[in-house]
């Protein structure tokens, strides 16, 4: 149908470049968050823009939903503005069949929604985790940046080397201060280097002086040294004492019926069960009157979003702490939606008012119970 086409092919030219715009936006807060994580020591810095792709690629969804979302309402609003509706409605047709054209087009959005909720994101959300810890738990020797204070791993050193000589595994102005088994030692060196010896490995000072002080009865004792060795932590990287609830695969969801993981499912469930409805909401906001202006119908577009959204989180919350169960949310918000859409575009479709069909539903009433 020559309608449908039409529909169609504009509605891909929208989704294209409202998507484009919103992966954008997005790249561009996410990569400053992640810069900002990284200056804390929350990454290596050598993998701000790896970080950043798992994390746009954990936000497609939303991103899918709202594009799709986006061009559909301009979509119709600029039909309804250039009286395009006015002929469709009055050969015949109605508001529900416009619906048939976007689902026709809308169903690939809702795969890969499904794939990328389902699967992808706990995926992209564990390789994010591992790389906070492969950081976390990097050794010594990793640590140690020129010009800047590092903590060792276990948090009883603190190292500092004003420069290094590249390729040498060597530098000059050391500074180390110890805080282990009942005495602080600070230590420094003119330079030092590292040697990987059969006991490990190990920062050789040389021309350096050490300073000793017991906690306990606050002797001091200095020392100098032509070369000494300290030896540096393991390099074994530990796995993960806590794999969050958020990087499990949705079998180990189903599989463990536990509130936290009902609710982590009810969140990558309800990011597929949004985008249908989402498609039911575009066409009920969009009827308009071509003579009025479509900027209040945009903003309440907008508001719809962020509401259902902030709601799908608390709802997460909610299923977490055991105030709902699984299905009464998923019936409870998702089912509600529906069916409140679908009265809006009913109410569209028959050119009703709400107190006229509130009036109906009450004479109904009435004469049933007569």
């Amino acid at each position: 149908m020559l309608f449908h086409s039409s529909i169609r092919k504009e509605l891909s030219r929208s989704f294209g470049a409202t998507l484009i715009v919103l992966v954008t936006v997005v790249m561009t807060i996410v990569l400053i968050r992640t810069l900002g994580l990284a200056s804390r020591g929350r990454f290596d810095p050598s993998d701000v823009f790896l970080v950043m792709g798992y994390n746009v690629l954990a936000y497609m969804p939303t991103l899918l939903t709202l594009g799709l979302f986006i061009a559909i309402i301009s979509t119709l609003l600029r039909m309804y503005q250039d009286s395009e509706m006015v002929i469709w409605l009055s050969s015949g047709q109605g508001l529900f069949a416009v619906i048939r054209p976007l689902l026709q087009f809308a169903w690939p959005v809702f795969a890969v929604v499904a794939g990328l909720a389902l699967v992808i994101l706990p995926w992209t959300n564990l390789r994010i985790e591992e790389l906070k810890n492969q950081y976390e738990q990097r050794g010594d020797l990793d640590r140690i940046a020129p010009g800047q204070f590092q903590e060792s791993a276990d948090g009883k050193r603190v190292f500092f080397i004003e420069k290094d000589v590249s390729g040498e595994q060597s530098g000059a102005n050391v500074f180390i201060a110890t805080a282990e088994k009942g005495k602080e030692t600070v230590t420094s060196a003119r330079s030092g280097r590292i040697e990987t010896l059969p006991t490990g490995r190990f920062l050789i000072l040389n021309n350096g002086q050490r300073l000793e002080r017991s906690l306990e009865t606050d002797e001091i004792k200095v020392s100098e040294f032509e070369q000494y060795g300290i030896q540096i932590g393991s390099e074994v990287l530990e796995a993960m004492n806590f794999v969050p609830v958020k990087t499990r695969t949705t079998a180990e969801l189903i599989d463990n019926p536990t509130p936290q993981y009902w609710a982590e499912l009810s969140w990558r469930l309800g990011l597929v069960l949004i985008s249908f409805n989402f498609v039911i909401i575009a066409v009920s906001v969009s009827s308009v009157n071509p003579r009025v202006g479509r900027s209040a119908n945009l903003v309440f577009a907008l508001f719809t979003f962020v509401f259902y959204y902030n709601l799908l989180g608390l709802g997460q919350n909610m299923i977490e702490s055991g105030k709902f169960s699984f299905a009464q949310l998923m019936l409870g918000l998702h089912g509600s939606v529906f069916v409140l859409a679908i009265l809006v575009l009913a109410k569209s479709h028959m050119n009703l008012q709400w107190r006229e069909m509130l009036g109906s539903s009450l004479w109904h009433r009435k004469a049933v119970s007569k």
